[in-house]
């Protein structure tokens, strides 16, 4: 196994599907002005010293892009397919056009097949003028590279749709998910840094409510803990963050970690 580099993981959006403040909402968390209640959806940044890549490209992605004023992307790595993780994928044609090189996907089959589809206009034979540049790379559950940076996916499940979560170094990146199978758990210990999905404090079928989140957490036991993927209805930034414990609390936009 290759020495893994000192890596930033700035986070480019911390909501769920809709975002923070939800569209037409009234309730107090979308009204908020505390900046940390305004999410975009779901999505890392990671850098090395000569590598950068997204975790996800979503509706958001060219503002996160211009926001963070990220000019140089090597790739981009899928968790799953939904829309709110890979809608924004068309603008990687600005870095096409100013690195003058396609932009490297990785993906699972389920998410590449869904690219293709979604991305249809990119696949073709006789592309149009300025379409993205894509090259699709087919992922399993097997670490693979981005430059200097290993990614070894951990398969976790978002209802009965596999997903997948990456450990990076002792970082560890999982969102959409309300359900971790143990031999996928193992992979996960021994992180200092883990990200995990906490969608609201209800139930949901499909994502882990808050309860369920720090429980996992502190089975896990890693030492730092940070929620993303969170919905207005889960509360306040400030006010579910002096709930927490104090290795535990809550990401927000523009949250950098370094490692």
């Amino acid at each position: 196994m290759q020495q893994h580099p000192f890596i930033k993981v700035t986070f480019l959006g911390t909501g769920t599907s809709s975002g923070v403040p939800m569209i037409a909402c009234d309730c107090a968390v979308c009204q908020s002005t505390d900046k940390h209640d305004k999410r975009l959806r779901s999505s890392i940044l990671v850098q090395s010293a000569t590598t950068t890549l997204v975790i996800d490209t979503t509706p958001d992605f060219r503002y996160q892009m211009l926001r963070t004023h990220t000019n140089k992307l090597d790739a981009v790595v899928f968790t799953h397919p939904h829309k709110d993780h890979l809608a924004g994928l068309d603008d990687v044609r600005a870095y096409n056009h100013f690195m003058q090189q396609p932009m490297q996907l990785f993906a699972n089959d389920l998410t590449a097949n869904a690219i293709k589809q979604e991305m249809h206009y990119a696949f073709t034979e006789h592309k149009y003028p300025g379409v993205p540049n894509l090259v699709l790379n087919h992922i399993d559950e097997t670490a693979f590279i981005v430059g200097d940076i290993e990614l070894k996916p951990i398969k976790v499940w978002h209802l009965k749709m596999p997903v997948l979560g990456f450990r990076i170094g002792d970082f560890t990146y999982i969102t959409d998910a309300n359900r971790i199978d143990e031999a996928e758990k193992q992979k996960i210990l021994g992180s200092k840094v883990l990200v995990l999905n906490a969608l609201r404090r209800e139930k949901h079928i499909s994502h882990f409510n808050l309860e369920e989140a720090i429980q996992l957490a502190n089975e896990l036991q890693v030492p730092e803990t940070y929620f993303t993927h969170i919905s207005h209805q889960l509360g306040k930034h400030q006010d579910i963050n002096e709930e927490l414990p104090r290795n535990i609390r809550l990401a927000f936009d523009g949250l950098v970690v370094s490692l």
